[in-house]
């Protein structure tokens, strides 16, 4: 165990294991590289595009209501689609739903845009619409969601007249249009129902492509629906293949070898060579996701605000941003964004100070504590990196010791997001990206008992968020939500560590830009 925690960039880099050695393997089957020396993507030079995607991780299941991360979403969205939705910009905009409104504190009403078919060929219907809330807040229908966080308090929807669907909350709900703008994609309750208990491999939604095949752990690819209720709002590409690939180094030659069109998470030390590479660029954003190490704390040494606070000064966070991520990222303070709705700007990050940390491991009466960090790997931008500096740094001081374990992020996470704290690691590196811009969506799933991700049990935190969600007065509730964030920043559930940019790899020949909450769209991608 090292005693030294003064790490110099080639130590720090060491203790990373962010070594400069890059794998040649690529990707079989991608789209791209036309030998005929045609449209580099695979089309016929006319805009009708062909493209590949490839992200740190696949798509874990096609059941649109049966998972709640990014990479899942951005596979499946090409299909189904929600009754709102937000623009780039973050404005909630119409989607399958053509108006609604807040009839009562908690009831809202939806009208149903007309003309829309699902791909199976049969009109959308508000029963559909009811059906898919309902199979989303309800585990009496159909299965037990991950999304009902996102749709936090919203007890049940029922089919009304002409194309009208009310969404029923258990109380005043201030957040429930904000949290329909990210959640709730519709699907065909009779397609759904007959496939209920089964392990399903095809898709029909709503949405401007039609599944075409999806392979599990390895590629979906998608085709134009012709009968898209908004086809003249799509852009050129007519089939889109979504494939996962978690080392980075795989993804960026994959791109750079043609066989890949659009990449996520390029590590920073290789933008140099995207850049330098004719025909590629890369395109960084700040994003909604937080990067933080959850300390859950119905287990020891996690159950001591002192140790907990200690981890916090052990971890160099801006060391982290400099050194690993080469500035792309900034330092966070507390659960909720700056300049999302709830945020406290008075409250200040910790400072890497690990003589603080060693005297706090000491009034906590855990120093001698041996714990293990797990952390995924492929699925943020320099996961495994950064879980490996902070497992070292926190090794590095004097009263504790610190192991890293290395994790499939589908299997870390079908132990997060049970909902049992007791099967979830005490320790472990997640990120969680906010697409509501409201502090609600971060502080209600993991602070909150009955959901998915809880995993810090405290009253005064609970009482304080409950009060938030009743409050109808704005600026009240914006004062509830800032002092949730600084009692938290006090409490130190987490290990706070930074917002996380979003650094793709893209073909030239690819107009696109991306968006914070970073969805990919593909009938947003046109022809440069």
């Amino acid at each position: 165990m090292p005693r030294d925690t003064a790490i110099d960039r080639r130590g720090f880099l060491k203790f990373a294991g962010a070594s400069a050695a890059v794998a040649t393997t690529g990707l079989a089957g991608c789209v791209g590289g036309d030998d005929d020396g045609g449209d580099p993507l695979g089309g016929d030079g006319d805009g009708d595009l062909e493209i590949t995607v490839t992200q740190g991780t696949f798509a874990t299941t096609v059941d649109p209501q049966d998972h709640n991360d990014t990479p899942t979403y951005n596979v499946l969205d090409q299909a189904y689609e929600p009754l709102l939705y937000r623009d780039a910009e973050g404005e909630i905009v119409e989607y399958l739903a053509s108006d609604y409104e807040q009839v009562a504190d908690d009831q809202v009403r939806f009208q149903l845009r007309e003309g829309v078919s699902f791909h199976s060929g049969d009109d959308l219907t508000a029963e559909d619409v009811a059906y898919s809330i309902n199979r989303t807040v309800d585990d009496e229908v159909g299965i037990v969601s991950p999304q009902q966080d996102g749709l936090s308090g919203v007890e049940s929807a029922e089919a009304g007249e002409e194309g009208t669907v009310d969404v029923f909350a258990d109380g005043p709900s201030p957040a429930m249009l904000a949290n329909f703008a990210s959640f709730g994609r519709i699907v065909q309750q009779s397609w759904m129902e007959e496939r209920e208990g089964e392990t399903i491999r095809e898709a029909n939604g709503t949405g401007p492509y039609q599944l075409e095949e999806f392979e599990e752990d390895v590629r979906a690819t998608f085709t134009a629906f012709d009968d898209y209720w908004d086809a003249d709002n799509t852009g050129d590409v007519v089939e889109v293949t979504f494939e996962g690939a978690p080392e980075s180094s795989t993804r960026v030659n994959a791109l750079l070898a043609g066989e890949t069109d659009l990449i996520t998470d390029v590590p920073p030390s290789e933008t140099p060579r995207i850049e330098d590479e004719d025909g590629m660029y890369f395109e960084s954003i700040a994003s909604t996701r937080v990067i933080f190490l959850v300390m859950t704390n119905d287990r020891a040494p996690f159950d001591s605000q002192e140790f907990r606070q200690a981890m916090n000064y052990a971890v160099d966070v801006e060391g982290i941003i400099d050194e690993l991520l080469e500035g792309f990222g900034e330092p966070t303070s507390q659960p909720t964004l700056a300049g999302h709705f709830g945020h406290d700007p008075n409250v200040e990050a910790y400072p890497h100070d690990p003589e603080q940390a060693q005297q706090l491991i000491e009034q906590s009466g855990y120093a001698g504590e041996e714990i293990t960090l797990h952390t995924p790997t492929g699925r943020y931008l320099g996961d495994e990196e950064i879980g490996r500096a902070a497992a070292s740094q926190i090794d590095g001081l004097e009263n504790v010791s610190c192991d890293l374990e290395i994790r499939d992020f589908g299997d870390l996470v079908s132990e997060i997001l049970d909902g049992e704290m007791s099967t979830s690691p005490g320790f472990y590196l997640i990120g969680w990206g906010n697409p509501t811009f409201d502090a609600n969506y971060t502080l209600v799933p993991w602070f909150m008992p009955g959901q998915a991700s809880y995993h810090f049990q405290n009253d005064e935190v609970e009482g304080l968020i409950e009060q938030s969600e009743a409050e109808m007065d704005e600026d009240a509730r914006e004062g509830q939500l800032q002092e949730v964030n600084a009692l938290l920043n006090e409490l130190a559930p987490w290990v706070f560590l930074h917002n996380q940019y979003s650094i793709y790899g893209v073909n030239e020949s690819l107009d696109w830009t991306a968006r914070s909450d970073e969805d990919i769209l593909a009938k947003d991608i046109s022809s440069a």
